[in-house]
C-alpha cells in the first residue's frame, strides 16, 4: 500500500462518523468506477434495445456500405 494512503487510513480513526461515512461513499464510488459492472440508465437501455431490434431486423449497413461512404470522404 502507497505510504500516503496508509497515513491517511491511520489518521481516519480519528475522524468523526460523518466524516467516515463519507470516505467510505468515497471510497465505494472510486472501487465501482474502477473495477464494478456499469449500471445503464433508462435512456442508455432503450436506446440498446433499439439497436438489438434495428439488428435483428437487418437495418445494419453493410462493410461494403461503410466502405462506400468512407471512400466517398477521403
Amino acid at each position: 500500500m502507497n505510504k500516503v494512503v496508509e497515513t491517511l487510513l491511520e489518521r481516519v480513526a480519528d475522524w468523526p462518523e460523518e466524516a467516515q461515512a463519507e470516505l467510505a461513499q468515497s471510497i465505494v464510488d472510486i472501487e465501482t468506477k474502477h473495477f464494478g459492472v456499469y449500471k445503464l440508465g433508462p435512456d442508455e437501455r432503450a436506446a440498446v434495445e433499439r439497436a438489438l431490434e434495428e439488428m435483428r431486423q437487418g437495418k445494419l449497413a453493410s462493410d461494403e456500405d461503410v466502405a462506400a461512404v468512407f471512400n466517398r470522404h477521403r
